[in-house]
């Protein structure tokens, strides 16, 4: 078998728009969004699954939405939370802002906040 190739039939179209409705859901635009926080492959993130492939996500999925239904946080301690694409990039700009600050801006900043910042060793 070729690298990247499905080991089984391909799902219906019907499956297929079922998962990609559910991601939507739960905030991803499309499979390729959500192929890092799900462990999509590269022909999964193409949306190319296998029957067996997409019973297991709508599973999973549907699994966990009944878990937050029945009042579990949307992510368990040292999980990341499920975002929406706006929100994503919102974090992602934060971040890079937040690589440019000087250290003595950022501890300073922190200190004002509460946080206790120590300096690291020379």
């Amino acid at each position: 078998m070729a690298f990247g190739q499905a080991t089984g039939p391909p799902a219906p179209q019907r499956r297929v728009a079922e998962l990609a409705e559910l991601l939507e859901a739960r905030g991803f635009d499309s499979f390729r969004e959500a192929r890092h926080p799900f462990g999509l492959t590269q022909r999964q993130a193409a949306g190319k699954f296998t029957t067996g492939e997409v019973d297991e996500l709508i599973d999973r999925l549907a699994a966990e939405a009944e878990g937050e239904s029945d009042g579990a946080p949307e992510a368990s301690a040292g999980e990341a939370p499920v975002l929406t694409a706006d929100q994503r990039r919102r974090r992602q700009r934060e971040e890079e802002v937040a690589v440019k600050l000087a250290a003595d801006v950022m501890a300073t900043e922190l200190v004002n906040r509460g946080w206790c910042c120590i300096p690291p060793p020379d």
